[in-house]
């Protein structure tokens, strides 16, 4: 396979580590912290891994350590950083002991089901250093739940004489490895599981988890994009343009984004929610700032957008709820009419007056694709809807009424973008390259001292890496219940953007200023991997604003 001479360079990267894990280590065991919520319940299902306490590291003595085979798993969508998990678990196992052996299951959890494995060797690993996307072992996103599953699991690491799995991945897939632990621990198998913290929506987070993996570099390569967008913009001096990004639940990437590159228009699904704001009132917004600069001669802008604002506008939650009970109950018939007009009056029959304003109100490409993008529960893929397209439909008939009124003097034209696939298997950064290999070292080290139901994970990555401090946060205490599918189920909880932290709050205090004037936009250009450190090893602005640090 040719490489570029960048992934050649970057073969050669050897990431940054802690310094605790330059020497031999030893465990500490720290007090045992219950779950925010829901604790008795968490208790009553994970009876055999609850109760166990933090994990810290020390420096410690020299140590043998018994020959073992591991297994890792890559769960869910591609973050960049997941070959280094897997290169740093692949060390730090080789470090331990030089006989010990990794196996990769192909396919995600799937493979683990299906028996589809390989032995990862120091020739694979090394081809795989510091490079973004999953291709080494593959993903997918089945969900381990049943108990036929969970003995097809045990019966390939007996096979293979695997006492321990890696699963590498999100809120769910790291619920999957609780669940997973616990069964196995039930049944006494003697096989561990360790989960690592992925995903670039930056919803896995929480006072343990400062961030996970691919956050950084996802939202570094759609700060590129935009600054060059807005560099565009202010030559041209002729467009404005909504761009959505990434981010269904939460509204991370947006809010970095925006730290990063200073757009004029930031909008926050969350802030939106919590001021009970209508899609009117988003366009209201936007306008005026609109406004505000066609009518200084400014006919130029750029617009941040989240994925998920729809399902973060109160109406239009209830809108599409009652599409989703409509759709599920009626599906024959409403698949029966033959044209787009006549689902569309079919809609407007079956809702109840204040659904029926709403939906009304939407271009009818919009309105079409909440009828036509359905999951295969039936329910509509809201993520999957131009939100962009959306909002430049709505804000362009705003202007032209508020032209004729003479009120707006300015000119408007819009290109809408989206930024998603574009960030997930890019290079890693420094900071998720070395984050990463942390993670996967770290796993390691929790499998050397028989530790199980927990989670791989650092703290203080504001600093630098060498004082970067590895922990062990036992699952359990991530999780919560809440209502999946009709059943209440233990879940890790996604966290949102918190109004009241930080980064938020400043972001609150520059937008008058960025809205007004170009000279505000900051161009963040492409990740550099060499150079001095200020230019090639600094964190996400969230994680410097989250320690109290200055931008």
């Amino acid at each position: 396979m040719k490489q570029s001479p960048l992934q050649i360079a970057r073969s050669w990267y050897m990431p940054k580590i802690p310094t605790i894990f330059q020497t031999h280590v030893d465990i500490v065991e720290q007090t045992f912290i219950e779950p925010n919520n829901d604790k008795e319940q968490i208790q009553d299902i994970f009876p055999y891994t609850y109760g166990q306490p933090l994990i810290k590291f020390k420096a410690g003595k020299s140590k043998e350590y018994p020959q073992i085979n591991v297994g890792v798993i890559l769960s869910g969508g591609q973050a960049p950083g997941g070959h280094n998990v897997i290169s740093g678990l692949f060390d730090g196992l080789k470090r331990l002991n030089p006989a010990n052996r990794l196996f990769g299951f192909i396919g995600g959890p799937g493979g683990m089901v299906a028996h589809n494995y390989t032995e990862l060797t120091k020739e694979i690993v090394d081809a795989y250093r510091n490079t973004g996307g999953f291709d080494i072992i593959g993903s997918d996103r089945t969900k381990l739940e049943t108990k036929e599953q969970f003995d097809k699991c045990i019966e390939i690491c007996k096979q293979l004489n695997i006492t321990a799995i890696v699963i590498v991945g999100g809120d769910d897939s790291n619920t999957n490895a609780c669940v997973l632990a616990e069964y196995f621990k039930q049944k006494i198998t003697g096989i561990q599981v360790i989960g690592c913290p992925k995903t670039i929506d930056g919803d896995l987070k929480n006072e343990y988890i400062e961030t996970s993996f691919g956050f950084d570099t996802a939202c570094k390569v759609y700060s590129e994009l935009i600054g060059n967008i807005q560099r565009d913009a202010a030559s041209s001096k002729k467009y404005w343009h909504f761009i959505r990004l990434m981010g269904r639940t939460a509204s991370h990437i947006t809010l970095e984004c925006a730290l990063m590159s200073q757009p004029n228009i930031t909008i926050i699904s969350e802030e939106v929610a919590e001021k009970n704001m209508t899609l009117a009132d988003v366009v209201d917004d936007i306008v005026r700032v609109i406004i505000d600069r066609g009518n200084a001669g400014k006919n130029y802008g750029t617009v941040l957008i989240p994925e998920g604002l729809i399902e973060f506008i109160p109406a239009f939650k209830k809108l599409i709820n009652a599409l989703n009970n409509l759709l599920a109950h009626n599906n024959e018939e409403f698949s029966a009419l033959k044209t787009p007009d006549e689902q569309r009056e079919y809609i407007k029959g079956s809702l109840n007056t204040d659904n029926l304003a709403i939906f009304r109100s939407l271009p009818i490409g919009i309105a079409q694709q909440l009828t036509r993008q359905r999951d295969p529960h039936g329910n509509i893929q809201v993520s999957l809807i131009e939100t962009e397209e959306l909002l430049i439909e709505m804000v362009a008939k705003r202007l032209a009424q508020l032209k004729a009124e003479g009120i707006y003097k300015g000119k408007f034209a819009a290109i809408p973008h989206f930024f998603g696939y574009e960030g997930r298997c890019a290079i890693p950064s420094n900071f998720d390259a070395d984050y990463t290999y942390t993670l996967g070292y770290t796993s390691a080290l929790l499998i050397a001292n028989n530790k199980t139901g927990y989670m791989a994970a650092v703290q203080k990555l504001s600093e630098p890496a060498t004082q970067w401090q590895p922990i062990g946060v036992p699952i359990t205490m991530l999780m919560n219940m809440e209502m999946r599918n009709g059943k209440m189920k233990p879940v890790i909880k996604k966290t949102l953007v918190d109004l009241e932290k930080a980064p938020f709050k400043y972001l609150e205090s520059k937008r008058r200023k960025w809205a007004a004037n170009h000279s505000n936009f900051v161009y963040p250009g492409p990740i550099q991997y060499f150079g001095p450190s200020e230019v090639c090893d600094q964190p996400t602005n969230t994680l410097l604003l989250e320690h109290n640090k200055s931008l």
